[in-house]
């Protein structure tokens, strides 16, 4: 069977797996043939060989340096993408008939939420289900004796974000997996931090974990051993066969990352893209954003034309444009831009140039 090669201009605005810088798709390629002139494909080598250890300090040194980690600090490398730390962290550190607090903020902290209660007395410290979660409650209401506090820190289907973290005296924990490395922040404000690769640090299959030590060893609840982190911890994220291939890329992006800029460049660039698609939302009256401007996220930009046979339209003029990845997510709808730090300004730019033609013609 041949192929024909079609040249199309695309604009990657999936939300996940999503746009990949082009200098790692080009590296990441180029070692699928061979890696580092070893004469075998990174999908071949060894992962407990000096070859992978070389790319797990590699990427493990870079997440330390973006997030100014000491040694309090493990990071991991795991299987399982964000969904399983939804077990994990209360697997890890709540004990039967303790209490844990959580934000449900959207469909992710939901699920968080709901896996906890398997484990102890999983209790909402804040929702913002009462306005379909277009807004970040900032008063929370946290019993006393809660084990820690779990946020998602950008909700990737509702398009909200939070600017500033909360100040709790008990451990934060954070899924950061669709903002995770988009501009400076005080990571240690946080104990635990987790993170799927696939929307800003490389590709679907694995997912990164920033532990700090002193929160584990402290719960009697047996944990089987492929799910306790300080297993994983002395195992040096090499328990069993990690996913070689996404480490590797993971590794890639975030020396991309740090050759750009590091995560000031990113801050600045994630602002440049989210202040041109809002302000071109809020200046056309056929388009609504519903969330609130205070809490609109960076990296997931949800909107709407209130016609639906016109928002439709707009889709299908999305799809000859190029645009990939733009139809909302099923229980939101709408039209959803996601802007992660891979893509270019340029498909900003024309998603806005779009919207404007869209706007004079059915305005």
């Amino acid at each position: 069977m041949r192929f024909q090669a079609i040249e199309m201009s695309v604009h990657n605005f999936n939300s996940g797996p999503s746009i990949l810088p082009q200098p790692v798709l080009e590296q990441a390629a180029k070692a699928i043939h061979d890696f580092n002139g070893t004469g075998l494909s990174i999908l071949e080598i060894g992962h407990r060989t000096s070859h992978f250890q070389s790319v797990l300090d590699s990427a493990i040194g870079s997440v330390k340096r973006l997030m100014q980690l000491d040694d309090q600090y493990e990071v991991l490398f795991l299987h399982g993408g964000a969904t399983t730390q939804f077990m994990q962290v209360p697997m890890n550190l709540l004990d039967q008939g303790e209490t844990a607090a959580y934000c449900d903020n959207g469909i992710w902290g939901n699920k968080a939420y709901k896996e906890a209660a398997l484990f102890g007395n999983a209790v909402l410290a804040s929702s913002s289900a009462d306005r379909s979660h277009t807004y970040i409650p900032k008063d929370l209401n946290i019993p006393a004796n809660t084990k820690y506090l779990h946020i998602t820190t950008n909700n990737t289907v509702e398009g909200t974000q939070w600017h500033n973290y909360p100040n709790v005296e008990i451990p934060l924990i954070g899924d950061m997996s669709s903002d995770i490395f988009s501009r400076e922040v005080d990571f240690k404000k946080f104990s635990l931090i987790y993170a799927g690769a696939q929307k800003n640090m490389g590709a679907a299959g694995v997912n990164m974990l920033v532990i700090k030590k002193d929160i584990l060893g402290k719960i009697q609840r047996k944990i089987p051993t492929i799910m306790s982190y300080q297993k994983h911890i002395e195992a040096g994220s090499l328990m069993n066969t990690p996913p070689v291939f996404a480490v590797y890329v993971s590794m890639l992006t975030l020396q991309w990352i740090e050759q750009e800029g590091g995560l000031a460049e990113m801050g600045k660039r994630s602002q440049e893209r989210a202040d041109l698609l809002y302000n071109t939302i809020d200046s056309l009256p056929l388009f609504q954003a519903k969330v609130a401007k205070e809490d609109r996220s960076q990296m997931n930009t949800v909107f709407f034309i209130e016609d639906e046979s016109l928002q439709n339209l707009f889709l299908d003029q999305c799809k000859q444009a190029g645009f990939v990845g733009v139809k909302g997510y099923r229980t939101v709808g709408g039209i959803r831009v996601s802007m992660y730090n891979a893509l270019p300004m340029s498909s900003v730019k024309a998603m806005t140039d779009l919207m404007q033609d869209f706007a004079k013609q059915h305005g």
